[in-house]
């Protein structure tokens, strides 16, 4: 029998959700049901963890579609539904990064931007190839039978910020608050620094030149100067047009290898975190076609806040929008994943940043 598979998106806490409510029901939102309706019985559901990018299990749809707001999920109804029996189900800790199958995915190959592969999550249900579908089949056969206990993150399990459909795709409405005031106290200033130089010292024990941004570079960590740092630059790369060279060179910390760009962030300490998201903004509105993996580096409580703001509208206008090529990483975790390859930094390869990191892309 030919069967379909499908991509079926959840959070850690619509995965729980389901699951407690007796695992044979799978709801999908209003907007969804002309393609809810094209999913047939026998077809296999992909159970894919948002936030922290891990393949869960695999549903099998076991009768016809039908619609009905009946609680399962909290937040959300998701009445466009389907009957499945559970044939696979991990746990989140022994759930498959995704990153671990990119060898073996299409759209992992030939990327226009780094981060381009996110897009085949934004939504679901997404019909998949039969050949992605029995590859994540396979890899979720093994996982089942020979778990890998791979620590994950409580908070990135959690909850993103919703989502609103508009004409030019999937936004976030951040409401007003007081954090929109744009406040730099010791504190904040002191945690940038923090950050600023674990990047660059990390980027240069792996090997790599390092640029900080120009009004940075006087600024110390426990008595050592941003300039005195290894392998630091003075001149960045002439590759680009004046105005977007001027904007590269405010980004806060750059990893180069030769002329190219292996890494950007720009780290937001502060309660506004526009300055940071404007600068990558300008970047793609001039350069569209530029290849740099974009990182925003903030601290924990922020993580929804920053998700919010780079799903805004003034942001998902950029062609790529910016969610699809900027990820978010939080201090807590960067300052983990130092301590734990200060022994082998040498020998690390940058690809750690895409599981370090999280993906800013909201669901629609």
């Amino acid at each position: 029998m030919k069967r379909n598979y499908w991509l079926d998106l959840f959070t850690g806490t619509t995965w729980e959700e389901f699951l407690k409510a007796g695992g044979n029901i799978s709801g999908f939102r209003e907007s969804r049901w002309s393609t809810v309706q094209k999913i047939k019985t026998g077809d296999y559901l992909i159970c894919y963890l948002t936030g922290v990018s891990r393949f869960i299990g695999i549903l099998e749809v076991v009768d016809n579609p039908f619609k009905d707001n009946s609680a399962i999920w909290k937040d959300e109804d998701f009445p466009s539904r389907l009957k499945v029996k559970i044939v696979i189900a991990l746990k989140p800790n022994t759930a498959i990064p995704v990153h671990t199958l990119r060898d073996q995915l299409s759209f992992f190959q030939d990327l226009k931007s780094p981060h381009a592969w996110t897009g085949a999550f934004r939504s679901s249900p997404a019909k998949w190839s039969l050949e992605d579908g029995e590859v994540v089949m396979q890899a979720l056969i093994t996982a089942k039978d020979n778990p890998i206990e791979r620590p994950v993150d409580p908070k990135k399990l959690s909850y993103r910020p919703k989502g609103f459909k508009s004409k030019i795709g999937t936004i976030s409405m951040p409401s007003p608050d007081i954090e929109e005031k744009e406040v730099i106290d010791k504190k904040s200033y002191s945690e940038h620094t923090e950050i600023q130089y674990l990047l660059l010292k990390l980027g240069s024990d792996m090997g790599f030149d390092v640029w900080a941004a120009r009004n940075d570079r006087g600024r110390e960590f426990k008595g050592k100067k941003i300039s005195s740092i290894t392998k630091i630059k003075t001149e960045l790369p002439n590759q680009f047009d004046e105005i977007t060279n001027r904007t590269i060179e405010m980004i806060d910390v750059l990893w180069l290898q030769k002329n190219n760009f292996i890494a950007a962030f720009e780290i937001e300490s502060t309660t506004s975190i526009y300055s940071g998201l404007l600068r990558m903004s300008d970047l793609i509105a001039m350069q569209p076609n530029v290849n740099i993996p974009l990182y925003l580096v903030a601290p924990d409580e922020r993580r929804e806040k920053v998700i919010s703001e780079i799903n805004r509208a003034t942001f998902s206008r950029l062609t790529p929008r910016l969610s699809e090529i900027c990820r978010y990483i939080s201090f807590s975790d960067l300052k983990e994943k130092v301590k734990q390859i200060e022994s082998i930094v040498q020998y690390v390869k940058p690809e750690f940043l895409e599981d370090l990191s999280e993906s800013c892309d909201l669901e629609e």
